[in-house]
């Protein structure tokens, strides 16, 4: 799970999506680059996020699997391309949806 995106699903940050930069058998660690910095990460436990099984960042997924140092910036980077890339495809949906009723 490590490098995958994920989705609070509970507490004060719900629908918040985050980075999973560590995890152990019970806890992840999440992180956004913005309010929960890489070097203080978000401890959630594992029944409280759901996942985001596309669009994995893989350069992102690689440094963390590898424990070398990941800044901020790419946790915020990718993100941005994440969010940016789901708000295209749902509107391209709608517009698609638009085009069939008319």
């Amino acid at each position: 799970m490590t490098g995958m995106f994920a989705i609070s699903r509970a507490g004060h940050d719900k629908g918040q999506m985050y980075v999973i930069i560590k995890e152990d058998a019970e806890f992840v660690y999440l992180a956004d680059g913005k309010n929960r910095k890489s070097d203080n990460p978000k401890k959630k436990k594992r029944k409280h996020i759901q996942l985001v099984k596309t669009d994995v960042n893989k350069p992102l997924m690689m440094k963390l699997k590898a424990q070398e140092t990941v800044y901020d910036e790419e946790i915020k980077r990718a993100i941005k391309i994440r969010s940016n890339h789901n708000r295209h495809q749902n509107a391209f949906i709608q517009k698609e949806v638009t085009n069939v009723k008319s």
